[in-house]
This record gives C-alpha cells, sequence and structure tokens, in this order.
C-alpha cells in the first residue's frame, strides 16, 4: 500500500520513542513486558505518519506489519523460539523484492501507480527473507532515484525527493537516501541499504549514520534490481555501530540464490560481529591516513581541520596512525572519472543487461517483464541508456557493447577484473609493507552539496572501494560550521569487517559526536 493510504486511527498512542531503543533495549523490554512488538510497530508507524510527509523517505507501506508484529507476541507468550531481531521495526530500499510489494526502483516507469508497469516477485529477496526469519518487523519500503543511478539524491523519484534530516537543505546523499532518513527520523531501528558506488556509505555520512559496506561475496544481493552484479552488495544503515554489526549478523552469509556467497563460509567470525566490541577497540590498530598516495584530490580547508581532529582523537583511543601510506605506489593512477559523470568511475556496471536479465527471471512466471528487450519496450518513453541520459556513459565503458548485443551471454569483463586485481595487489602490498589493521578516511573531500545543487557528493573511496569489493564502515565524527555532519570511513582489506566495526565502535562510544536529526 502507499504511505499516503495509512490511516493514523490504527496505529494507537505511539507512546514508545523509537529514537531511544536499539536493538538490545528492544531485546530486553520485550523480555521484561515493559512494551510488546505491536507496541513497537505502532510507535513506528505513528513516527513514519508524522514525520514522513515532510521527509519522504517510506513510498510503500507493509500491510502486514502489525500482523507480523501480533505473530511474534503470540510466540513469545507460548514460548516459542523467537529470531534475533524479533519485534525490532526495520525498512527495505525499494529494489529489494519483497512479495506483496513492488520493486519500483524509483521509476515511474515501474510503477502502475504512476502510469507504469509493476514488478511483483513471486517471493522474497533473500536479505528480506533473512530479516523475516529473524522475526524483525519490515515497516516498509524506502525511496531511491531512478535505479539507484546517483550517489547523491532521490530527486528523480517518482515519489519526489527525499530530504535530509540532518540539513533539510543539504542532499541526502544517494541512492539510499529514503533508509538513512527512515533511520534517522526514528520511523525504524534499521534499514537495510544497496551500494553500487556510495549507496551506503554516501546516505549514512550524509545524515549523521553508521553504514556498514560489506566486502563482495559477504551478503547476497540476488532479489534486488541490479546496477552491477560484480559491484552491488547489500548492508545495514543504523544509528549506532553496534545495532549496524547485529543486523550484518542477520544479512550474512551463503545462499544458493547467489554462489559468490560461498566464499564467505570461512569468513564470518564466531558469535557474530557485534561480540569483541570494546572501547579499546582501536587500542594498537595501525590505521593508514588519506593521502594523494591514494587520490591525488584535496580535502576542503575545513574537512582538513575537523579530520585533523578526529586523528587526534583517535591516537587518544590508542591507534597508531600512519601517513599516506599508499605514498610512492602507482594506487592513486588507475582511478578514471567516466566521461559523462561527474565524479564517478563507473567500470564494472557494463554487465547490466546480463544483470537485469537474471533478475527479471526470478520475479517468476507471472512477471509483467520477463527479458531485457521487454525491459527496453516498457521503459522506452525515457530511455536512461541513450547518450546523455542518466546512464548514458556505460557507453563510454568498455565492454558495455559487447554486453547490449547479447544480453543472456554473461560479460567477460577483462578491463574491469584486471583492474580489480590491481587494485586488490596494491591494497594486499600497503597493508603488508605497513602492518595496518585498516585506512581510516574522511568519508568525503568536503561538506555536502545543496538538495537542488546539481553538484555530487565528492567522497574519497567510491570507486576503489567498490571496484576492489572491499568493506568500509561509516561512522559519525562531528560536524561542519554549517551543521552538516561530518564523518569518517573505516576501510580494509577483504572480509575484515569485524576489525572495522571495532575500530568504528570504539571511536564511537569514545566520542559520541552523533546528534539526534530530529
Amino acid at each position: 500500500m502507499s504511505i499516503d493510504t495509512i490511516s493514523p486511527e490504527t496505529t494507537g498512542t505511539g507512546s514508545l520513542d523509537l529514537g531511544q531503543l536499539d536493538i538490545d533495549t528492544i531485546r530486553k523490554g520485550l523480555e521484561a513486558g515493559t512494551f510488546t512488538a505491536e507496541d513497537l510497530t505502532k510507535a513506528a508507524i505513528t513516527q513514519m505518519n508524522a514525520l514522513n510527509p515532510t521527509y519522504n523517505a517510506i513510498i510503500f507501506e507493509n500491510d502486514e506489519a502489525l500482523d507480523t508484529a501480533r505473530e511474534i507476541d503470540r510466540k513469545r507468550a507460548t514460548g516459542a523460539p523467537l529470531g534475533p531481531l524479533a519485534g525490532v521495526p526495520v525498512v527495505v530500499k525499494d529494489p529489494m523484492d519483497m512479495k506483496g510489494l513492488p520493486s519500483t526502483a524509483g521509476w515511474r516507469l515501474l510503477y502502475s501507480g504512476t502510469g507504469g508497469v509493476d514488478l511483483l516477485p513471486e517471493r522474497d529477496s533473500p536479505v528480506v527473507a533473512r530479516l523475516r526469519a529473524a522475526d524483525a518487523v519490515i515497516i516498509g519500503k524506502t525511496n531511491v532515484p531512478i535505479l539507484s543511478w546517483t550517489g547523491t539524491h532521490a530527486n528523480d523519484s517518482w515519489a519526489g525527493p527525499t530530504i535530509n534530516p540532518a540539513h533539510k537543505d543539504r542532499a541526502p546523499g544517494g541512492s539510499s537516501a529514503g533508509t538513512a532518513a527512515a533511520v534517522a527520523t526514528h520511523m525504524c531501528v534499521f534499514g537495510l541499504a544497496e551500494e553500487t558506488g556510495g549507496s551506503i556509505q554516501n546516505p549514512a555520512s550524509a545524515q549523521g549514520l553508521v553504514g556498514i559496506k560489506p566486502t563482495i561475496g559477504l551478503v547476497p544481493n540476488a532479489g534486488v534490481i541490479p546496477l552491477s552484479g560484480n559491484r552491488d552488495v547489500v548492508g545495514p544503515i543504523a544509528r549506532t555501530v553496534r545495532d549496524a554489526a547485529l543486523a550484518l549478523d542477520v544479512l550474512a552469509g551463503f545462499t544458493t540464490e547467489d554462489p559468490k556467497t560461498l566464499a564467505s563460509v570461512d569468513k564470518i567470525p564466531e558469535g557474530g560481529y557485534a561480540t569483541k566490541l570494546s572501547l579499546d577497540g582501536l587500542r594498537g590498530k595501525r590505521l593508514g591516513l588519506y593521502g594523494p598516495g591514494w587520490r591525488k584530490d584535496a580535502l576542503s580547508e575545513e574537512a582538513e581541520t575537523l579530520y585533523a581532529r578526529a586523528c587526534t582523537e583517535l591516537e587518544a583511543c590508542g591507534a597508531i596512525l600512519v601517513d599516506d601510506p599508499f605514498s610512492g605506489t602507482d594506487f592513486a593512477s588507475h582511478r578514471q572519472i567516466t566521461p559523462g559523470t561527474p565524479f564517478f568511475d563507473g567500470r564494472g556496471l557494463e554487465s547490466i543487461p546480463y544483470d537485469m536479465t537474471q533478475y527479471l527471471r526470478r520475479l517468476g512466471p507471472d512477471a509483467a517483464i520477463k527479458s531485457w528487450d521487454a525491459f527496453v519496450a516498457a521503459t522506452q518513453a525515457e530511455d536512461v541508456f541513450a547518450h546523455g541520459a542518466i546512464l548514458g556513459y556505460l557507453h563510454e565503458l568498455p565492454d558495455f557493447k559487447k554486453a547490449l548485443q547479447s544480453p543472456e551471454t554473461p560479460p567477460d569483463l577483462p578491463a574491469f577484473t584486471a583492474l580489480k586485481r590491481i587494485y586488490l595487489s596494491l591494497i594486499d602490498h600497503v597493508f603488508t609493507a605497513h602492518e595496518l589493521d585498516g585506512l581510516v578516511y574522511p568519508q568525503m573531500l568536503e561538506e555536502l552539496p545543496g538538495l537542488n545543487s546539481d553538484l555530487a557528493i565528492r567522497e574519497t573511496t567510491v570507486g576503489e572501494l567498490n571496484i576492489a569489493g572491499i568493506p568500509g564502515v561509516t561512522v559519525p565524527a562531528g560536524y561542519y560550521g554549517s551543521g552538516a555532519p561530518f564523518e569518517l570511513i573505516f576501510l580494509g582489506r577483504q572480509w575484515t569487517e569485524q576489525t572495522l566495526i571495532e575500530c568504528a565502535y570504539a571511536y564511537e562510544q569514545s566520542t559520541r559526536h552523533r546528534k539526534s536529526a530530529i
């Protein structure tokens, strides 16, 4: 159901403040009988009714949310086993398949409510299925730009722009703009996001939140409208590091629907990603700092000042900082801004015809669109792949033409795989030479652009991080003089999520920079 059809009379008093609750306090409150899963869900819906007209975070409500909550309460009353997220209100990014709701990818041509064609999945995506299995309560699906094409905003969505709760005049980050806004405004406890080119780290940082962008292959992305099967990865956005880590516990792991997740089976820590969280998580950790060895782009004067303060805080927590460890390598020379984009290296996105073909097949035999050719025909009124259109830059990539000619054939992508190998080799070399545990950079070079400025977020890691497929964790680190959030991002080798989460947690708890956006 569209959010516009929610009836406030069905949502109760909403006396609980989800902004004061996290997963641990919800578990304790439910066990103690302080509140019920139904109370939590009503509070989330009440918050949604009150604030969504302003921030436009959620575009579809899950009609089954209250029934799900009541079933959780019934199971608890009978002593039946419950999942680790029992009763926790969450949201899901629109392109992630959820049975009963359309996946529109923010595009009016893929939504019947705006004259388009609905993509209605016959079953949940694996990540949504895992939320359900964990007994989370899905409140709704969140706003994105068309096909998740930009890491800056959701301004071209059929549902309208998402507004940044942390600074209403600035970009909310994309493409998971709605998920971040729902988390920041306490409509939920955490939400699912997905990154191809900044779509977890940018909105988390733009809105003063925590985002975990996992290693490619840790979390399945089957059943999610693709931008690149080679780069797309699902991860959580939350208000705290611990909540994000607990969410990752549920999302991570192998499924036969996404064979690349087989690589994760011996990489997930026993007991989960939150087991070693401590105020001492930074003590003795060797962390590389941002510099021209990584990327030639300089920080703004104010970003430099905030980063210097953050480095002092990191050292106070016991971290050992290594200045520009990529200096002396040719790492920075491999970055290329794809022509037709403002600040984006799009290599790896060439496979979208094949990736979309696989996604459409998974929708089931009754799907309104079943092939790439049918997809192109259904959306021909707005050809996003035309030269000069939002994804027209794909024609600049070396293997896109071949992928277009045969969308049923898995593309080889030799240029992308060669670049990925170079990045991973250089990262391994630098980490070994400097005995690094991670990197810690400002997530953006400068503060957020205006919401309607037509400027892109200028980040520090998006192309390199996503082409290499390595993990990153963002954490609040203060505010610019304008009030826009400033964040750090911790980066590491593949499969080092636990170490990065430990570092981010220690920094978060030692500094407590984050302020509520509402």
